[in-house]
């Protein structure tokens, strides 16, 4: 594999001729007659990685590309990867070999076959993919993928050379991407990029790099756009999205809170969310919106990681658990309706039974009515990969399982509560069934009804009938 690193130059001329550039190969590959027409992405991790995928996909389509209903059947294709969790970058590699064997088949009919990666793993792990994946074409980290027109204009003129770009480059890639377009009646919108956190066992740093905030209305234009389209709810999203500080027409620095308040004067737009937050950067103002706006879901994702202090001051969190139930109490007066998510890491380094037994502890007090909990897995890089203490895999493995059941029990618990209540469901999609749709209620749960497909992506009143730990089932009121 020969590895090509494209530079960043910083000067603002050089940008411009970029942006130049890069439309102008648009309109070169929209004219080549070439085979590769159709693509297919994979996608792994993050929502934020979702809505990137939905970027990248509307760049090939502004080329001229077409989405392929299966892998096989696809001329361009592109895995989006994460890296926070050890078997996303594992299952990553065992893909690409797959699709190594299916390249060559295609080969074998005389069909061309690019491979590209995308995303945190190509930035923690440049190295690796080129040592273990010499049949892939391009590797771009998260922050370069605006770039893609000129890549694929290279491999076009068969330079022959792999190109791998990791570059945190000086010019922001929402100012290169095609307008965003709506997916339906729920969209994400990312309004902020990367963190200045540390945590010692987070790769997002040094994969996403330091906080970025787009301008308020570059996002309040991309949300009317959204909202025009059809869209009835969006999701901003960023890695750490309430630290959000985009600066408005007069260069002033805007917070969260001020975009959901400007986001809450758009006409048609029915549903706000945000993910994910980070506890110590929810303020008094941010507070206020989830009591004065009704368009503001009543759920909030809001990851602890560990209910013992000792672990958080290790994990490099600027809060501790009693200042985190202080938040949630704050949250829950200003809207008694609201209901919270979080994260779980156990088996932090130097985590003992009385360090697991105060998560136990944040859980029966929070009663969460959804989470994501895991064993801690060593990220190259990180601070807390090197630490002294490991924890044994069984531990880990004995504790997950204690924390999942509980976790578990409350959510089911909640679930069962909505049992003969009326929820407004906005419908997404087609269910398994015949005459089936699935929606999300507005604490995020899956429901699906027996519904006409004419109700697909709008908001529905809908009596919850049946509930289980991960779904509930209704019919329409």
């Amino acid at each position: 594999m020969v590895k090509v690193q494209l530079k960043t130059d910083n000067s603002l001329e050089k940008n411009k001729k970029i942006v130049y550039r890069c439309h102008k190969l648009q309109d070169i590959l929209r004219n080549l007659k070439v085979e590769m027409k159709k693509y297919y992405i994979k996608t792994f991790g993050c929502q934020m990685n979702v809505y990137d995928s939905q970027r990248v996909a509307a760049i090939l389509e502004d080329l001229g590309f077409s989405s392929a209903s299966s892998i096989r059947q696809a001329d361009l294709v592109i895995f989006n990867t994460c890296h926070i969790r050890e078997k996303a970058t594992e299952k990553l590699f065992s893909d690409l070999g797959r699709i190594n064997l299916i390249k060559q088949e295609r080969e074998l009919e005389g069909k061309k076959t690019i491979i590209g990666v995308i995303g945190c793993v190509v930035q923690a792990e440049d190295e690796q993919i080129a040592k273990r994946a010499e049949y892939v074409d391009f590797a771009l980290g998260p922050l370069t993928y605006h770039r893609l027109p000129e890549i694929l204009a290279k491999i076009e003129r068969k330079i022959g050379e792999t190109i791998i770009d990791t570059e945190f480059p000086a010019e922001s890639k929402f100012d290169f991407l095609p307008n965003n377009s709506s997916n339906g009646g729920c969209s994400y919108l990312a309004i902020q990029e990367g963190c200045n956190n540390f945590c010692t066992y987070c790769v997002v740093p040094y994969t996403r790099g330091i906080e970025t905030s787009r301008p308020i209305e570059d996002v309040i234009k991309e949300a009317q756009r959204l909202v025009d389209g059809g869209t009835l709810e969006i999701n901003l999203l960023g890695q750490n999205v309430n630290s959000y500080h985009g600066e408005d027409v007069n260069g002033k620095e805007r917070n969260l809170a001020y975009l959901l308040n400007r986001l809450n004067e758009i006409d048609g737009l029915k549903r706000i969310r945000y993910t994910t937050s980070y506890p110590a950067d929810v303020n008094d103002e941010l507070i206020d919106c989830h009591r004065n706006i009704d368009k503001l879901m009543p759920y909030l994702h809001l990851p602890i990681q560990s209910g013992s202090d000792v672990i958080l001051k290790a994990m490099n969190r600027r809060h501790n658990s009693s200042q985190y139930l202080d938040i949630i109490a704050r949250l829950r007066e200003a809207n008694p309706k609201l209901g919270f998510s979080s994260d779980f890491i156990v088996g932090f380094p130097g985590e003992t039974d009385a360090d697991f037994q105060a998560t136990l502890d944040v859980v029966d007090k929070v009663k969460y009515i959804q989470a994501f909990s895991f064993k801690y897995s060593r990220r190259p890089g990180t601070p807390a990969s090197v630490m002294l203490n490991q924890v044994e895999e069984k531990v880990k493995k004995e504790r997950l399982a204690i924390l999942q059941s509980k976790l578990f029990d409350y959510q089911l618990k909640f679930n069962k509560e909505l049992v003969g209540k009326v929820l407004p469901v906005l419908f997404e999609s087609k269910g398994r069934h015949q005459g089936q749709l699935v929606g999300r209620t507005p604490y995020m749960q899956n429901l699906h009804a027996d519904a006409d497909k004419g109700l697909l992506n709008k908001i529905v009143n809908v009596k919850v009938n049946e509930a289980t730990m991960n779904s509930l089932s209704g019919e329409i009121v």
